[in-house]
């Protein structure tokens, strides 16, 4: 019987007869099916194959009998049918009906090959028995290799068809169902295959070749079916978990975490451009409008994504060091699109919510996963880390995340972050919290917008919104709290290098952060501290920008210091002394206790006098100059000291105040920059005992102050006399010097109004303002505004009227374009001032010292609470009873009012004596 023959006989055959020839029949039939050099005889050999002889092969025979012999030639006539088509359908037309039919029929084929297999694959799933793998080997790896090659085809239909696409569209629509439906059924058929510990090392790559097999299929289907995407990327975590043990050495894992990553980013961008183009058509109050639908389908996708790339993470951990810098760069993407950032898109806000679940609160899990990584930690802390403008603000709120999470991890996690790199051999890295104020310092244009933040939630009110500073020095502070005492010497180096850098707003929040140690740790801590910014200062060049920021911390730290201690502080750094001129000079006197300030204000005052008696005994010479400015300096911090300086203090300082305004002569003022130094240390300390001062002192300084004022004047001077000319308001000038001292005062307002420095003119604005309000010479207020526009300038400011705001994305701009150049001036100065190396002198003299450890956190005591409030209440009390017995005694009466108001608190305190605790 020849081979034709016998294809027609079994053709003809009952399942039965199929049956029983099997074993003879099967054999010639794959023979002949292998031989045949049509690709339509193979179709028929296959279709009977399949059909009418596979349904009675047994579970072990499967492979060795059918689908090593039959399957990968399927797979090659597969590949010759896309190649024909290929080949052909540049000539397709719809006049061209020979071709199209040609065409359609290999269409046709290529489906009935795929029906083949999904017919193999039922087969196989009919057996109560779980197959093993090695009885389908060949079964998963031919029909991968179909579903990629019939799917690329479908994805790429459009360009191969080349507008010729509605002559073939229902057979692709079939092909592509086809092909659905056996990839539905392969991945059913593996989830009932199990492989144990004990699995060979073929079953164990032929696991491991259909995970990376549908992964390559993954990237073609993403864009065709998103149901069938998302089954099989769960179908490959979930294989690549099962079996963990036997494929995470083998597995692609590069591959897999970044087609995630770039599978969750094309999601997240879908979302975002249907959530514009839903906003620019209005109808985000629509929720039943297709495009609203689809947002929602692309969310749960982008929200799929996400959750897939944190759990795959968690399971292999270990094998992902080599793709944090991915990760960190995908953090970064997604939140950059999100508020605050200012390049995030105006989203409505049910899309924006519904978003900020799909995709920024995965991020949060996404960065608790990564922490322990080692690797994760040298790629976010890495030294001189620079992104694009959009990618600083989300480093800097990331770095913020990380100390948020940070108090939760283990000691060595802990320690991989605080300690930086400790060794030669360890990848540079920043300790995170010089990592956070370094970041926190690149976001200029954040800070000076402001962007605005959520803000921490308080009991009984409703959430408002704070700036970056106030964010990340929560952050910071909540951090510190909670931060083990091993880690405080690293803290320490880095607020030290943040209070001395040029960007002041970096340093403040330093300081914010010191000031936090300080005060919620021991007092002798906040002593170390204050002794610490001290000897600092004395190192520090004269009005550089490091001086000032470590005089602002110190101010602020003084405050803190116990009374005692504030005399131990003053026993290390005497005012009496000209050394430690730079020290007091920052001091704030009404920070200090009654007795130390007493002590202070008359080591000033001594040191003053005496400074003076040697500059008159030495013949009023420039040279000694320096030092009475540097006295003066102190002489100041006396008069701003707050609350009232003792009489004789004021009469001291007064007549230091007066001798030198009776040496000022303004023609060898405008020569002299020290004699400009002295002026305008008198003219702040005048402003400060303006009401003490002799009118004929006053006319003194009002004829220097109008012979300088002139457009060379150095800025600082102005602002001098414009303080002083302010405190004039608080005087009535006595007659006989009112023609001397009124008109030199409206003239002298007259030219600092007209001013063109917009710096001045505010000042000259607030100074006059100040002026009027409290005056009694009104006759300077209308001879200042003489000239119209002054006057309209004035009233415009007192009324506070707008005259122009500056456009949002044009302000944006604006700040863009000056950020780099203050930070080339931030740089330069830096690089300019010689005081971050003296202060590492005074910071290795103090190595050997050990701070003391921070106070232990008070827990909230109800019972304690109870305590206080009573005490408080009985002090009351106690108040009210010895001023009613005190008005007993004399005639005048008790307020009408008072006995209403003491029944009610006895009804009050009745209705607190019946609350019962609820059980």
């Amino acid at each position: 019987m020849s081979q034709t023959t016998l294809l027609e006989e079994v053709v003809q055959w009952s399942q039965d007869t199929c049956r029983q020839e099997l074993t003879s029949v099967l054999p010639k039939l794959t023979s002949l099916y292998h031989k045949s050099e049509r690709w339509e005889d193979h179709i028929r050999i296959l279709k009977v194959i399949t059909d009418m002889f596979l349904p009675h092969i047994g579970l072990q025979e499967l492979e060795e009998a059918c689908f090593s012999k039959v399957l990968p030639k399927a797979v090659e006539m597969f590949d010759t049918l896309l190649k024909e088509i290929s080949t052909q359908v540049g000539e397709l037309s719809s006049q061209n009906t020979e071709l199209r039919a040609t065409l359609r029929n290999i269409l046709q084929a290529m489906m009935q090959i795929i029906e083949a297999m999904s017919a193999c694959v039922r087969h196989v799933g009919s057996f109560e028995r779980i197959p093993d793998l090695d009885t389908v080997r060949t079964l998963p790896s031919c029909i991968l290799k179909v579903l990629r090659d019939t799917f690329q085809h479908c994805k790429e239909s459009e360009v191969m068809y080349c507008g010729r696409l509605s002559l073939v569209s229902d057979m692709l629509q079939g092909l592509f169902k086809e092909a659905y439906s056996l990839h539905k059924g392969l991945m059913e058929l593996l989830d009932k295959i199990s492989l144990d510990i004990s699995a060979s090392e073929e079953e164990v790559s032929d696991v491991v070749t259909a995970i990376h097999s549908l992964l390559d299929i993954c990237s073609v289907i993403s864009d065709l079916d998103i149901a069938l995407h998302a089954n099989t990327w769960k179908f490959i975590i979930k294989q690549s978990v099962r079996y963990q043990s036997l494929v995470e050495e083998h597995l692609r894992h590069g591959d897999i975490s970044n087609s995630l990553c770039d599978n969750l980013l094309a999601s997240f961008h879908s979302c975002l451009e249907l959530a514009e183009q839903i906003r620019e058509a209005g109808l985000q109050k629509t929720a039943q409008s297709p495009e609203y639908k689809l947002f929602q389908k692309t969310t749960k996708m982008c929200r799929f994504f996400a959750n897939t790339l944190i759990h795959y993470i968690k399971e292999f951990k270990s094998f992902l060091s080599k793709y944090c810098s991915r990760f960190h760069q995908l953090y970064l993407q997604i939140t950059s699109k999100f508020p605050p950032s200012l390049g995030a898109l105006a989203i409505p806000s049910p899309l924006s919510e519904e978003l900020n679940v799909a995709a920024l609160v995965p991020m949060e899990a996404l960065l608790s996963q990564l922490l322990p990584l080692r690797p994760f930690a040298e790629v976010v802390l890495q030294l001189d880390q620079r992104f694009g403008p959009e990618f600083e603000l989300p480093h800097c709120l990331l770095l913020a995340s990380v100390l948020s999470q940070l108090p939760s991890q283990p000691e060595e996690v802990m320690h991989l972050w605080h300690k930086g790199s400790e060794f030669s051999e360890d990848t540079p890295r920043l300790p995170l919290f010089q990592a956070v104020l370094r970041s926190f310092q690149r976001c200029c244009v954040e800070r000076r917008v402001p962007v605005m933040l959520p803000g921490v939630m308080m009991k009984g009110q409703a959430q408002g919104t704070v700036t970056l500073h106030h964010h990340v020095c929560v952050q910071l502070c909540a951090s510190v709290a909670a931060l083990p005492p091993a880690f405080f010497p690293t803290l320490e180096l880095c607020l030290v290098e943040a209070v001395l850098q040029a960007d002041t707003q970096t340093s403040l929040l330093a300081s914010d952060m010191w000031c936090f140690m300080a005060r919620y740790g021991t007092a002798e801590l906040c002593l170390h501290h204050t002794v610490l910014i001290a000897k600092l200062l004395k190192v520090c060049g004269e009005g550089c920008h490091q001086e000032v920021h470590l005089g602002l911390l110190l101010r602020r730290l003084v405050f803190l210091v116990t009374p005692s201690h504030q005399m131990e502080l003053v026993e290390r750094f005497p005012p009496s002394q000209m050394e430690n001129l730079t020290v007091w000079h920052h001091v704030l006197l009404r920070a200090l206790s009654h007795d130390v300030r007493l002590h202070v204000e008359s080591d000033i005052i001594g040191l003053t006098q005496q400074v003076l008696k040697d500059w008159q005994g030495g013949g009023h010479k420039l040279g000694q100059l320096d030092k009475v400015n540097g006295v003066l300096s102190l002489l100041l911090v006396v008069a701003r000291g707050g609350s009232p300086p003792e009489e004789q203090c004021v009469l001291s300082t007064l007549k230091v105040v007066t001798q030198l305004w009776l040496r000022m002569c303004p023609l060898q003022v405008e020569t002299h920059p020290v004699l400009q130094c002295t002026l305008r240390l008198l003219l702040s300390i005048s402003a400060m005992l303006v009401k003490s001062i002799e009118p004929q002192v006053i006319c003194q300084a009002l004829v220097c102050v109008s012979a300088l004022v002139s457009p060379k004047c150095p800025d600082e001077l102005v602002l001098a006399a414009l303080e002083f000319m302010a405190s004039l308001g608080k005087i009535f000038i006595s007659h006989e010097s009112q023609n001397q001292a009124l008109p030199r005062l409206s003239s002298l307002f007259g030219a600092l109004l007209a001013e063109t420095s917009w710096l001045l003119h505010q000042h000259a604005l607030e100074a006059f303002a100040q002026f009027a309000e409290i005056t009694n010479h009104e006759v300077v207020i209308s001879q200042s505004l003489s000239e119209e526009d002054t006057k309209n300038k004035v009233v415009n400011y007192l009324s506070k009227t707008i005259n122009g705001q500056e456009v949002v994305e044009a302000r944006r701009e604006r700040l863009r374009l000056e950020t780099p150049v203050i930070e080339q001036h931030n740089e330069w100065l830096e690089s300019n001032n010689k005081t971050v190396e003296s202060s590492s002198a005074v910071l290795a003299s103090t190595d050997t010292e050990e701070p003391c450890s921070k106070r232990a956190r008070q827990e909230t005591n109800t019972e304690e609470e109870y305590r206080h409030c009573i005490q408080t209440a009985e002090s009351a009390l106690k108040a009210l009873g010895a001023l009613t017995e005190g008005h007993a005694n004399t005639a005048s009466p008790r307020p009408h009012w008072l006995d209403s108001k003491l029944c009610e608190l006895q009804m009050l305190i009745t209705q607190i004596r019946t609350v019962q605790p609820t059980s």
